[in-house]
């Protein structure tokens, strides 16, 4: 199946979304992402040389082009997000820009209020905002009238690899927005990942379950398996669910 999408004017040909912190060093990082065949590569602002984005090493890839979405990680106020957003595109990186607001270090929980107001500038601004948010259904939809190009929520708390914890408000979002959802944060196993497409999800977005990995490029490619795995299962239609069982072969006539 072609999984060919559109997305911020970008045309991708994968669904995974890849981070690109926490790797043991930029070789085994490298090996992920070509697994992974990602085609869009996440990663704080505060991480990279932004009087020099192209000779950093953490955009130092393989040699093929990448989309590239930087994070305003460490803001703890819509006012610090729209400064590193705008320093981000003024450094030529990108006009997308995720906008991660945590005020909490124990949970890096998305503060709903100024990820709402970054939101609405940023949009106003001219950028592609991508909000990482919590799995409220309510804020999601207030985040798409906003303006964003998709909306972010959290599978469960940034790398915990939890996997998902409330796949009855994922689903919700997904289904309620007009905006592709990506499932951002948490994801720990494939299983996570093919569940979050299965819910409906247009992407996910992963970085510690790969880079932690004992293995990180065996993983990005089981990851990249079971996103399309999810893909196509989601689009297939399954089966509903049912209290008792079902003979497969039914007799319709009983011998006596």
């Amino acid at each position: 199946m072609n999984q060919s999408w559109t997305i911020g004017g970008k045309t991708l040909t994968s669904r995974i979304f890849l981070g690109t912190g926490r790797f043991p060093n930029p070789f085994v990082q490298n090996e992920a992402i070509e697994a992974s065949e990602a085609n869009v590569l996440t990663f704080a602002v505060r991480r990279v040389n932004v009087e020099n984005p192209h000779e950093d090493a953490i955009l130092q890839h393989l040699d093929r082009p990448f989309v590239y979405l930087p994070n305003t990680s460490g803001a703890t106020n819509a006012e610090e997000a729209i400064r590193i957003a705008k320093l981000a595109r003024a450094s030529g990186l990108s006009d997308w820009i995720k906008v991660e607001i945590s005020v909490q270090d124990r949970t890096l929980m998305p503060d709903p209020i100024e990820t709402l107001k970054a939101t609405r500038i940023l949009v106003e601004e001219g950028f592609k905002v991508f909000p990482y948010t919590s799995d409220d259904p309510v804020l999601a939809q207030r985040l798409e009238e906003a303006g964003a190009t998709a909306v972010m929520p959290g599978g469960s708390p940034i790398g915990t690899g939890l996997g998902l914890l409330n796949p009855y408000n994922l689903q919700q979002i997904c289904e309620t927005l007009t905006v592709p959802v990506v499932i951002d944060a948490g994801i720990g196993s494939a299983t996570d990942a093919t569940s979050a497409m299965e819910l409906g999800a247009s992407a996910v977005l992963i970085n510690t379950a790969i880079a932690r990995a004992q293995n990180p490029a065996a993983m990005a490619t089981a990851m990249k398996h079971a996103v399309m795995a999810g893909y196509t299962a989601r689009r297939a239609g399954r089966i509903p669910k049912k209290q008792y069982a079902t003979e497969s072969s039914p007799i319709h006539g009983r011998l006596s």
